[in-house]
């Protein structure tokens, strides 16, 4: 070869490497900057399964201002690509793209959250799950029998089932899923509030355990009245006297009761009347919490028979009819 065309060759390469430096060096610099992002950042779901190809063109869908194939190509170089995680993720002002992978290959998801009251029925609880942020629907226009189907559990009433709680999930998980962790911590606490029941306790079975419990948290007002109460209750329970509590007839009324309980409520038969029928509900009237399963296990050792609503959130407890009668003058006459 020529000695000028040597040099020609020798130089061009040169170039090339300079060329391709620079590349190398510039692709390194947008992988570290900031990306330019809306003002109120990118969000992104990625699907199980999901190719690196195919979350890339995801973010870039979703608003990300970057080209699909240079996500793709630094994820792939990265080493991480196969460490992708399926979750639901945020972008916010300040992150580049080696930050994004970053979020994706922790898990560090964005998440919402939706609480279930205690006190709440199932349809109040389904209620708020329709209306909570991010969470997909698949339940909804089902009957209470058929979720509970889809849960895994049918036959079994829904009433009382579900843990009152907070619960986190990120964007387009499925109500089922949330309702499923709901009922599998109701089950957990329910079997351990079981396991701990007083000796002599007049309950027969878990499933009695959480229908008291959920009328203890209709009845209490006021926490250091919640183990008395399951003491009357269980009293009553113990005598075969019957349990006369207005929130189980509330319950049985439905969409009937206007707020206003009257005398002919309490004398109209319903299975979950508990002036007309003896012993306990047929199902839980709501979701009760753990103070209230602890109550129900572990009832205040009282004499105990009668209580009534003082009107401040606590209630007077009395042993007789006749010291009940006085108080029931007192605080509510």
């Amino acid at each position: 070869m020529r000695a000028p065309m040597k040099r020609m060759l020798l130089l061009l390469l040169a170039a090339l490497g300079v060329l391709a430096g620079g590349a190398a060096g510039w692709a390194w610099h947008w992988w570290q900057s900031p990306l330019a992002l809306p003002a109120d950042g990118v969000e992104f779901t990625v699907e199980p399964g999901s190719s690196p190809r195919a979350v890339a063109q995801g973010w870039v869908q979703a608003g990300v201002p970057a080209d699909a194939r240079w996500l793709f190509w630094g994820f792939r170089l990265s080493g991480d690509a196969h460490r992708i995680r399926a979750g639901s993720y945020a972008l916010v002002a300040g992150d580049s793209p080696e930050r994004l992978l970053a979020k994706m290959v922790r898990g560090d998801e964005t998440l919402e959250s939706v609480r279930l009251i205690e006190g709440w029925t199932f349809g109040q609880a389904r209620a708020a799950l329709a209306r909570a942020p991010g969470l997909r629907q698949t339940l909804q226009g089902l009957s209470d029998a058929d979720v509970m189907a889809r849960l895994g559990a049918a036959n079994v009433p829904a009433e009382g089932r579900f843990f009152p709680d907070t619960y986190r999930y990120g964007r387009g998980v499925s109500d089922r899923v949330v309702l499923q962790q709901a009922m599998g911590a109701m089950q957990r606490k329910l079997d351990e509030a079981w396991a701990r029941r007083a000796p002599g306790s007049p309950l027969r079975t878990p499933d009695e355990l959480l229908t008291l419990a959920s009328i203890v948290e209709k009845e209490t007002g006021r926490e250091a009245d919640r183990g008395l109460v399951a003491g009357v209750f269980s009293n009553r329970l113990r005598i075969g006297m019957r349990l006369q509590t207005d929130p189980t007839v509330i319950y049985g009324l439905g969409e009937r009761f206007d707020g206003n309980l009257r005398k002919v409520d309490l004398q109209t038969d319903t299975p979950f009347n508990t002036y007309t029928r003896a012993g306990l509900p047929p199902t839980p009237i709501a979701l009760p919490g753990w103070a209230s399963l602890q109550a129900a296990a572990q009832p205040a050792q009282t004499p105990a028979l009668y209580f009534v609503a003082r009107g401040d959130g606590s209630s007077e407890f009395s042993e007789t009819l006749e010291a009940h009668n006085r108080a029931v003058n007192r605080y509510q006459r």
